[in-house]
């Protein structure tokens, strides 16, 4: 049994077997199967970022710098620099360029566009740049994705509105930033949800730029002219401003569906102590990065992956809540840690057209 601290690890899903055998696949096996051990020491792996203005990414970004440390003591690479845009396509699109000119081998992207990045991929592929997508997606079909499936987010959020409501009710959706691809998927997956339950209908839509100070501004200034609202469909990082709107405005908290940060649950547990308010959360994982990481990493090292890599999202329940809260320092999020051997779990997933195995959350400095 397993006896360490739960503020040091959550607990270990049953993948974790599997992935631990794949350690030890040879070098033969490891191109279909396992971890690739070809040499890639002597690569970099770059990863642009389109923003780091929020919690989330920020977390998302010391993942990537603490994997990437280690791949570099362990050999496996030379250097895995971060650069962040101002949330600007072209200000990323400059920062690629770099990175092509500097010779890197291998790119992760975490877009701000999922057109306007197309020319400058398109560059570092005909360079010989591996290039991986993590957490978004272009149009360019030369790059490997490694992303959520956003459907099922969506999925999760509206048949547990739908159970609590018992299939009627209205709601308010806080979709994430206007023209970014990954907001459009996630909407699209809750309306399609939706779509199966003819009594719930949806009163306003507003953006929260997935974050907590947005995301209470506008649904501040939407409350005034709304019916009552039942329960709120969100993105990720925007459900603890949307439960400060409704306080402020002297609302009861309808359900609404947090996204993983520590502030959410912490609001969540405070509300079920006091008066056995009930919810769930859903939502990626900034640790994604340590997957879009070890994707590039594995590449390199001859490793046979599929064009889209899927990661498994973190969803809480009830029970949970307190083992995953325990785990978060303010400002943290669900953060489980990917290692090389789960990653390459994950590909293989891919290769057999199976469902990824379930992460192995064991909580990394935030």
């Amino acid at each position: 049994m397993n006896t360490k601290p739960i503020h040091k690890i959550l607990w270990r899903f049953a993948g974790c077997v599997t992935g631990l055998a794949m350690v030890a696949a040879s070098p033969a096996q490891a191109a279909d199967g396992g971890i690739a051990s070809g040499p890639t020491a002597s690569h970099s792996i770059a990863f642009s970022n389109s923003y780091a203005g929020s919690d989330f990414r920020k977390v998302m970004v010391r993942n990537w710098q603490e994997i990437a440390a280690q791949a570099q003591k362990d050999g496996l690479i030379r250097e895995a620099p971060v650069v962040s845009a101002n949330n600007s396509a072209s200000e990323q699109a400059a920062h690629i360029q770099d990175m092509i000119v500097k010779g890197v081998n291998a790119i992760v992207i975490l877009a701000a566009s999922d057109t306007a990045l197309n020319g400058v991929i398109r560059d570092a592929c005909n360079a010989g740049i591996v290039v991986v997508v993590m957490a978004s997606l272009v149009t360019e079909r030369c790059v490997y994705t490694v992303d959520y499936n956003w459907s099922a987010m969506g999925r999760v959020e509206v048949d547990y509105i739908a159970e609590r409501l018992k299939g009627n009710g209205t709601l308010l959706e806080i979709r994430g930033i206007a023209g970014d691809a990954t907001d459009k998927n996630i909407s699209d997956g809750i309306r399609k949800a939706a779509s199966d339950y003819p009594g719930l209908k949806f009163a306003k839509t507003v953006y929260g730029n997935w974050t907590a100070s947005v995301a209470r501004k506008e649904v501040a200034l939407a409350l005034p002219s709304l019916p009552t609202i039942d329960a709120v469909a969100t993105q990720g990082g925007d459900g603890y401003g949307a439960a400060m709107a409704f306080k402020a405005a002297g609302r009861p908290l309808p359900i609404i569906v947090m996204g993983n940060r520590q502030d959410e649950l912490a609001l969540w547990k405070q509300e079920r102590d006091a008066n056995g308010y009930e919810t769930v959360s859903v939502s990626a994982s900034p640790s994604v990065s340590q997957v879009g990481f070890w994707v590039a990493q594995q590449i390199l090292a001859g490793k046979q992956v599929p064009k889209f890599v899927e990661v498994p999202l973190v969803r809480i329940d009830a029970k949970d809540l307190d083992a995953w809260l325990a785990t978060m320092p303010v400002g943290g999020a669900a953060n489980p840690f990917y290692s090389q051997a789960s990653v390459a779990a994950m590909i293989d997933a891919g290769i057999n057209h199976t469902a990824p195995p379930a992460p192995l959350p064991e909580v990394t400095k935030q």
